[in-house]
């Protein structure tokens, strides 16, 4: 990222009368580039972010019934299984039914433990991050 910063410098004119001040204008183009620590910040939240969208696609797709058969759906319901599997039978159910409807209680658990999850890396990544004072 580019930035341009302008100043204005007012410094007393050293051969000049006392009292009179000389003004001088400078324009900088600073480059700007995330530290190390905000790219393991950013990279941390994208990840995460990725993985509470699939456990949040895949909570929704079993409330509405969406059919399992359809690939679309099959591949979403596959692609978010390994994140909910480290939580399956934490509760005494992973599942509650209603109709046709389901809401999958290990999947809203694996919600709020991955959440939980990627606090507790972003608290890692900022303790280690040293930014410019």
């Amino acid at each position: 990222m580019t930035r341009e910063e302008h100043r204005t410098i007012v410094t007393e004119d050293p051969l000049g009368a006392p009292g009179r001040v000389v003004a001088q204008e400078t324009h900088d183009v600073v480059e700007v580039q995330p530290s190390g620590g905000e790219v393991a910040r950013r990279v941390t939240v994208f990840v995460f972010g990725i993985i509470q969208l699939l456990l949040v696609i895949r909570i929704v797709l079993m409330l509405v019934n969406a059919n399992e058969a359809q690939p679309l759906v099959g591949f979403l319901l596959a692609l978010s299984q390994p994140f909910v599997a480290p939580f399956q039978g934490i509760l005494g159910s992973d599942a509650v039914a209603s109709g046709g409807a389901v809401i999958d209680v290990a999947a809203v658990v694996a919600l709020a433990g991955w959440s939980v999850l990627e606090l507790v890396v972003l608290w890692l990544v900022n303790v280690f991050r040293r930014e410019p004072s």
